[in-house]
């Protein structure tokens, strides 16, 4: 217990000191602008990658829109800080919520589909928000919305993701997370077990969605501009490429993947003119030599379930049913 305890002591430590040093270096320019820019953006495809990972990796249930949620929670902490004058914690929870109700509307009559179905259900809903948000005017439409106040900061980003890792993982270690897990694994096995299957997919979607909109409101108050292209399909795809590079039913995979694929852009951005050929080449050959990404499904100790002698839940459906 006490070497739990103290491990949990050291992790803590060593990431409120990992805050500092870069809180410090950004304060005295060591870290530019540039290299900020970065951080954020890390961060970011971090809360997005984990979120995905949730409905995708640990549920089972193929989804294309998770820009969409990302875009709605982007508008809605833009209206509320630009229009309306409103402290950004509550912009960025309202966000989180806004595209919550949103994932739980769309994910009642959708998430009955499996595999490829619901993927084009997802995408065609992340093409209505678009649509949508281009013929908005008071959102700004295609020009785009301007003059967002900057709120995030390398300090609500190291939060925000921290945040999202310790909640989703505690939800995964949870009677719901296996539930969810075990949907995955066998959904009909799982139905017959007892679980509620369509409320578990939904309960995942709405999760993921939240953080989702959180991602949308860090992202919208970092960059004072946004506009509807900028969460088209092609967002989602990224998303869904992070959490395949880093692999799929991993946590750490997802940090790992964002951080990998964030690191591999930044140093080809001197190449333009080759920069998607070898950045695809790189995805290409890490598919094909290692199709379970990165990490597969592994875990460092620290993010391993307490109970030592548990089986791991992907094959312990009975349990779900106690």
């Amino acid at each position: 217990m006490m070497n739990k305890v103290n491990k949990k002591i050291l992790l803590g430590v060593i990431l409120f000191a990992f805050y500092i040093l870069v809180h410090v270096l950004i304060n005295t320019g060591i870290i530019d602008s540039y290299y900020e820019l970065n951080l954020v953006i890390i961060g970011i495809n971090i809360i997005l990658a984990v979120s995905l990972n949730l409905i995708t990796g640990f549920t089972g249930q193929f989804s294309l829109g998770h820009a969409a949620f990302m875009s709605m929670g982007a508008y809605t902490s833009a209206i509320l800080t630009a229009k309306f004058n409103q402290p950004f914690i509550l912009a960025l929870l309202l966000s989180g919520v806004v595209a919550s109700v949103a994932g739980i509307l769309i994910g009642i009559p959708t998430l009955r589909l499996k595999g490829d179905y619901l993927a084009i259900a997802t995408l065609g809903f992340g093409e209505i928000v678009r649509v949508i948000a281009i013929n908005t005017d008071y959102i700004g439409g295609a020009i785009g919305f301007n003059d967002i106040p900057r709120y995030t900061n390398w300090t609500w980003i190291f939060a925000s993701v921290l945040v999202t890792i310790l909640l989703i993982k505690r939800f995964l270690n949870s009677y719901h997370g296996r539930a969810c897990i075990a949907i995955r694994e066998d959904e009909i096995a799982a139905e017959s077990m007892g679980v509620n299957t369509t409320y578990y997919k939904v309960l995942a979607f709405a999760i993921g969605a939240f953080f989702a909109g959180t991602a949308g409101s860090l992202y919208a108050n970092y960059f004072y501009f946004i506009k509807p292209d900028s969460f088209g399909f092609m967002k989602s795809i990224d998303i869904l490429v992070i959490v395949v590079f880093g692999g799929i039913g991993s946590i750490l995979g997802s940090v790992i993947g964002a951080i990998s694929l964030s690191i591999i852009s930044l140093f080809l951005q001197g190449i333009p003119e080759l920069r998607m050929v070898i950045y695809s080449v790189i995805l290409f050959v890490i598919m094909v030599y290692r199709h379970k990404g990165i990490l597969g499904k592994r875990e460092f100790k620290i993010f391993k379930s307490r109970k030592k002698n548990r089986k791991k839940v992907e094959f312990n459906v009975g349990a779900i049913s106690k």
